[in-house]
């Protein structure tokens, strides 16, 4: 591996599987610090490099803020995407800026930039100068609309990309009422996807010696996940629509009301379909339900029928039933019950970490464990807070310096 900006950081089973690993992170917003931070949660050293006059766009997003005394604001959105991270202010417009950078990249294993296409070659760091610089560097860069064709040159913007990449026909209660998804998820997606992309490219490094660079986009992350609405198109050359909290290929599939609240359920077999009709004294060879395709195209009634079941239970009493019956459903839970939920404890998904000016917080933690194959778990459990802007500017005056 590369040297790493440190004198040599002792790598441990607690540290992460990517614990030699280091990051160089020009990303802002969210979709690349994501991916940043899906490789600091594995144990790389994330340097995330910020503009001196306000840093990352997302430390201005909110409310929600915290406001500790005596220290500037903090955005709760700027929190979610930035553990695991040290930060450094960079102007890379201006000369010292950028010789700082290539000192760093010269040392680093990963290059992240979601700048728009071009912005990277206009500060000087051109595929060809990075090769230069160090021949070993994965980068990462990740668009909106993708790095060539007709419309590279657009911004892309979350919401914009679930509309123009066909997410948004699709979700929503009916084709009249479309809705976004209630998080930005192009944006996640192409976190997600990039940093899969430079794990591949890390091994692929192992055997050649070369880095390369990896291009990931907002509108590629979301086709990527059309699933069976894109192969319904392509294949069958049928356009999918919203149909709401029902399942367009599956019934019964869906949210349904109970006396007090709201269940769902997921019939995905016929085998499911009949455990579910005998215990809800229910004729699983009705007419017209006594196949998946029969069910769909009588989904109207099929609704209705189980919609007068079930408004007959309570939630609790709804799902004991299904329970015991083995049919597979589901209460909906807002996010304070998510996060008191102790089966969401119990999997590592709450972390609390030390913030520099706002003591001891919980954040949602990473989604991965890792453990010795029939033995303990080796999940890495020394997170940092993300951090306020500039914290660690030292890093960078001791490498000028030459003290590193």
């Amino acid at each position: 591996m590369t040297e790493s900006i440190h004198s040599g950081p002792q790598v441990t089973p607690s540290a992460g599987p990517l614990a030699d690993i280091l990051v160089v992170d020009l990303t802002r917003a969210l979709a690349g610090p994501h991916a940043a931070m899906m490789l600091g949660d594995l144990g790389a050293e994330v340097i995330k490099i910020e503009n001196p006059g306000g840093g990352d766009d997302t430390r201005g997003w909110g409310p929600p803020f915290m406001e500790p005394e005596g220290a500037a604001r903090e955005s709760t959105y700027f929190l979610c995407a930035n553990r695991n991270k040290k930060s450094v202010t960079l102007d890379l417009k201006a000369r010292a800026g950028r010789t700082v950078l290539m000192k760093l990249l010269r040392r680093a294993d990963v290059l992240m930039e979601n700048f728009r296409p071009g912005v990277l070659d206009r500060l000087g760091f051109s595929e060809q100068v990075l090769r230069e610089l160090n021949p070993r560097l994965v980068v990462l860069s990740i668009s909106g609309f993708g790095h060539d064709g007709p419309e590279a040159d657009r911004a892309g913007y979350d919401q914009i990309l679930q509309g123009e990449a066909g997410l948004m026909s699709v979700t929503g209660a009916n084709p009249h009422d479309l809705q976004r998804v209630g998080v930005p998820i192009a944006d996640l997606l192409a976190g997600m996807y990039g940093a899969f992309g430079v794990l591949a490219a890390l091994n692929e490094r192992t055997r050649t010696g070369r880095g390369q660079v990896v291009r990931a986009s907002l509108l590629a992350a979301i086709v990527g996940v059309h699933a069976f609405q894109g192969t319904k198109w392509t294949v069958a050359g049928q356009i999918g629509e919203a149909t709401g909290n029902h399942h367009p290929s599956i019934c019964p599939y869906g949210l349904f009301d109970t006396a007090d609240g709201a269940v769902q359920i997921a019939v995905g077999s016929e085998g499911l379909w009949k455990r579910f009709c005998d215990g809800l004294q229910l004729d699983p060879h009705a007419e017209g339900m006594a196949t998946n395709p029969e069910r769909v195209a009588n989904q109207k009634r099929v609704k209705e029928l189980v919609q007068s079941v079930f408004s007959l239970y309570t939630t609790d009493e709804l799902l004991a039933i299904l329970a015991e019956i083995g049919v597979p459903a589901g209460r909906i839970r807002n996010l304070r019950e998510v996060y008191e939920w102790e089966q969401t404890r119990s999997q590592g998904l709450l972390i609390d970490v030390d913030h520099a000016t706002l003591g001891t917080i919980t954040l949602p933690g990473p989604p991965l464990r890792f453990f010795d194959v029939g033995g303990p778990e080796r999940t890495r459990r020394n997170h940092t807070a993300p951090p306020v802007l500039g914290a660690d500017n030292d890093l960078i005056d001791e490498l000028t310096a030459g003290r590193r």
